[in-house]
């Protein structure tokens, strides 16, 4: 073999080497980014972690897609939250006027709560609207749903005059009637039923404030190279305060108070979650939601958002996007802040405060 051939044969696997080395390298680069092993001693640290309770309504996407968290990378703090101002005790709760069309229901003679529930619907919906019967309890004068061992005279049904599915119609007012007659029937009672037409069109004047009023804020964290792996995501997002939800691919940020919908969610690629080998599996988009209507505003929701935002853009090499995948300039921001104030201050001055009983109701 001549010097020239040996050369040769060098040279080309030099080249394979070279080459095989480089397509390593591009696969590992493009690799899903896996999550880091916790320190032990972190581990050890760190408090049990649980599901809420309520893991809330899935969020729809709203026109508020444009809207934007910051960029300026400051970290954000799970005990942050512990700071939070606390949300008022409600003082409202069940059958309310303003947004339930009531009818009062009078019985000749008490009535115990086992026979008051043993005449209750089966289903507890007229149409796609809420329907609920209460009892006054003559031991504590306090409205409530009929409880076995008490004693009611006084009772109401009610059925919810709007919610995102639209207002009460003519058709679902009559079921309303149907089913409060066939309760009063049951326990020898007189209902009151309100005038359809009025309760129809107070529903219609509701849904639409609520419809010029809901705003649900949709944002969307893209990577901007590697893609990422749903432990990669999981591990950040659980750094920031953010856990598990009902729903694969599905994180939540809780609030302050027990039983709260929770104040945030993250979610990406249910399908990814759900592999039989997710760390293989490929996120590119994780979508960061609130919903404004279903959180309070003493929680100062919008400003985790942005904090949460950008510190998983920082942390994960991401950038933040509108529904499009359009990049988002951090200037849109304030206007934007400014703009939920006004919408928290109509929402008080209408009685449906954000996240209040009624306008987690309402808005649902």
């Amino acid at each position: 073999m001549s010097n020239f051939q040996l050369g040769l044969i060098i040279a080309g696997g030099l080249v394979l080497i070279v080459v095989v080395a480089y397509n390593a390298w591009t696969t590992h680069r493009n690799a899903p980014k896996r999550p880091q092993p916790n320190p032990p001693e972190a581990a050890q640290d760190g408090a049990p972690r649980q599901e809420p309770a309520f893991d809330g309504p899935a969020l729809a996407v709203g026109e508020g897609g444009g809207m934007e968290p910051s960029l300026d990378g400051h970290a954000i703090h799970v005990q942050d939250a512990l700071d939070l101002p606390v949300p008022p005790p409600e003082r409202r709760g069940g059958l309310d006027a303003l947004i339930d069309a009531i009818a009062p229901v009078a019985a000749e003679q008490p009535v115990s709560g086992d026979a008051a529930l043993a005449a209750m619907p089966p289903t507890r919906r007229a149409g796609s609207k809420p329907f609920a019967i209460e009892g006054l309890n003559e031991a504590t004068r306090q409205w409530e749903t009929p409880q076995p061992g008490q004693r009611y005279q006084q009772f109401q049904a009610g059925v919810q005059l709007a919610n995102r599915v639209g207002a009460l119609n003519e058709i679902e007012f009559s079921e309303f009637v149907m089913k409060t007659q066939g309760f009063a029937d049951a326990i020898n009672a007189a209902p009151d039923f309100p005038d359809m037409l009025h309760e129809v069109a107070r529903a219609r004047e509701l849904d639409q404030f609520a419809s010029d009023h809901d705003a649900q804020l949709t944002f969307v964290l893209r990577a901007r190279q590697a893609a990422w792996s749903p432990g990669y995501v999981q591990q950040h997002a659980a750094r920031l305060g953010f856990l598990p939800g009902a729903m694969p691919g599905r994180l939540v940020l809780p609030a302050s108070g027990p039983g709260l919908p929770p104040m945030l969610t993250l979610a990406y690629d249910p399908q990814a979650a759900m592999s039989d080998e997710p760390e293989q599996s490929a996120v590119r988009d994780v979508i960061l939601s609130l919903d404004v209507a279903q959180v309070h505003r003493a929680e100062q929701p919008f400003a985790r958002l942005r904090e949460a935002a950008a510190a998983l853009c920082q942390a994960m090499d991401g950038v933040l996007c509108d529904q499009n995948g359009t990049p988002l300039p951090a200037m849109t921001m304030e206007p934007i802040a400014a703009d939920l104030e006004q919408l928290y201050d109509t929402l008080d001055q209408r009685e449906l405060s954000a996240g209040s009983v009624l306008a987690r109701r309402l808005f649902s």
